[in-house]
């Protein structure tokens, strides 16, 4: 039985079919670009995003004098939603006072590159929110009830201030919780993990999500003000697991309470696996739609461009994965006679960059033709890299239009010679070294069976470049165990990892990773492992990237 991939290809020849046609303008290496920090702006419509705390008025500016008056709390910690009361004396008397809490911004920064972009870090931004505005009694006191806001955790600063200047001070600090969603159920179960109070620092904006001791991946909440939340599934065997969250930078801090931020210490909460219903077929989930705050796309080409056009292009169909069709619309042309439609895309990797690391380089899509100033002509989307990128109309050399285009990453089936599909992604590794198990990254006979010891591979198609979508992390029975990427063959990614365990189902997920290697960027924490917090909290929300989490199941057998 010959094995053949989604475009129909023998597998023998797809890494051929993609390669690039058409050198169309060289770039400089990525190390000598000039880098330019970009600090992110949360996009809207991610989910369950707190306000601002209390008045979500952030407080006019004022003076913090090195003595000032305590005030006094029924508590001094607590969790979300807890009431406690706010107390001054010995102050001015029948004074108005503005009650303040320090808060926080939290963003991620990157360098957004005509050919790719860079992970540089995060940034956090402190400022004061006004709680209310109290006045003294006759005898200088006044007293405030009020309640926990969904904020970020650790300490906060409540100043009392008058005309400009703080006059009392106190502080509060939000607690942790850990709470799953459900608490049993058979192995494949997405279990969402929602852990609140993540701090506003380096050392508390992350959390290690554990199952059974086995590290899963992290979680993050810079956007979410604090609150982390991610699904993992369920894994057996059948009986009591645990899942467990811990103070992280990327792995678990294991002496919190020996630290500067002994508050920081996780929790742990019981799941029951109640049986093995066979493994569930493979999926791929993206993120929820959100809008993007950052307009650049990679492989847009300003140098190439007529700068007399008025055309103008739209695409029917605006992201999807390889092979989807989609129709180019140009309106406003001046230009006469036959256009190319070409696919802008690069070449390259960051590995072995000793000069150019990354190459903008086209695909020929077709051709069609001007009439009355349009065009309008269906396109196949090429197998090739994910990401961004763009779709021009050329006349000769020069571009009249481009219009962006965002592949999204698959699943590549397996179909036997009727067509029909053997298999999503999963199949026994050949490690043979013929030509065609090099061509194919060593996928063998298609398969989710396999004997424990046995080599999986997981082939995936539209695997992006940059620094956000160039790699996936893999877990196996939510243990991490590693990281594929896509760059250098041109998309086409097949990770290989081990069979192990007792008969039956066995879980294996794909995340999204902060890619932190070549190049290396100082600052640049959180980086080369499993983002289970992804689809709310990652930098590739604000540029538009859609990185999915992956799911697949196996069976052991004996």
């Amino acid at each position: 039985m010959k094995i053949r991939n989604s475009a129909g290809r023998l597998l023998g020849i797809a890494v051929v079919a993609i390669l690039p046609v058409a050198i169309l303008a060289p770039v400089r290496a990525a190390d000598t670009n000039p880098v330019v920090p970009i600090n992110l702006v949360a996009p809207t419509g991610i989910p369950n995003v707190a306000p601002l705390p209390f008045t979500g008025v952030k407080s006019a500016d004022f003076t913090t004098p090195t003595t000032m008056v305590n005030l006094d709390q029924t508590a001094q910690q607590g969790f979300y939603d807890d009431t406690f009361t706010i107390s001054g004396k010995a102050l001015a008397a029948s004074t108005p006072l503005t009650l303040t809490w320090s808060t926080s911004d939290g963003t991620w920064v990157t360098d957004i590159q005509p050919n790719s972009v860079n992970y540089l870090g995060i940034k956090y931004t402190k400022y004061n929110v006004d709680i209310a505005t109290v006045t003294t009694d006759a005898a200088g006191a006044f007293t405030y009830k009020v309640k926990v806001p969904h904020d970020f955790g650790g300490v906060h600063d409540i100043y009392a201030v008058s005309n400009g200047v703080a006059v009392a001070h106190a502080g509060y600090q939000i607690l942790r919780t850990l709470t799953i969603s459900p608490k049993s159920g058979p192995i494949g179960t997405p279990i969402t993990i929602t852990y609140t109070g993540l701090g506003a620092s380096l050392y508390t904006g992350g959390g290690s999500v554990h199952w059974d001791s086995s590290y899963a991946g992290e979680m993050h909440a810079l956007w979410t003000r604090g609150t982390g939340q991610v699904v993992i599934r369920a894994a057996g065997p059948i009986g009591k697991h645990y899942v467990e969250v811990k103070d992280a930078l990327t792995f678990a801090y294991l002496n919190i309470l020996q630290s500067p931020v002994p508050f920081a210490n996780g929790g742990i909460v019981p799941f029951t696996v109640t049986k093995d219903p066979g493994p569930q077929a493979a999926s791929v989930v993206y993120p929820a739609k959100v809008e993007p705050t950052v307009t650049q796309r990679t492989t847009i080409n300003t140098a190439g461009l007529d700068p007399n056009t008025k055309a103008v292009a739209t695409l029917s169909t605006t992201s999807g994965p390889i092979l989807t069709k989609t129709t180019v619309n140009v309106s406003g042309l001046t230009t006469t006679g036959t256009h190319q439609l070409v696919w802008a895309t690069v070449v390259g990797n960051r590995v072995n960059c000793t000069g150019t690391c990354w190459a903008y380089s086209g695909i020929t899509l077709g051709s069609a033709d001007v009439t009355n100033g349009s065009i309008s002509k269906e396109v196949t989307i090429p197998d090739n890299l994910g990401g961004w990128h763009v779709i021009q109309v050329k006349q000769g050399d020069v571009i009249e239009a481009q219009v962006p285009f965002y592949v999204k990453e698959s699943i590549m089936p397996f179909y036997d010679k009727a067509g029909k599909v053997i298999s999503m992604g999963l199949a026994k590794a050949d490690n043979s070294g013929s030509a065609q198990a090099i061509a194919t990254g060593g996928a063998g006979t298609p398969t989710n069976k396999f004997k424990a010891g046995e080599e999986i591979t997981i082939s995936m198609k539209g695997v992006g470049w940059t620094q956000l979508d160039n790699t996936l992390a893999v877990s196996y029975d939510n243990s991490y165990v590693g990281y594929g990427c896509g760059f250098n063959s041109n998309g086409y990614m097949v990770v290989h990892i081990r069979a192990t365990g007792a008969p039956g189902t066995h879980i294996i997920d794909l995340h999204p990773l902060l890619y932190t290697q070549q190049p290396s960027f100082a600052n640049t924490p959180y980086g080369m492992v499993p983002v289970l917090s992804a689809d709310r909290d990652f930098p590739g929300l604000a540029l538009g990237y859609q990185i999915p989490t992956v799911h697949f199941a196996i069976t052991i057998v004996k």
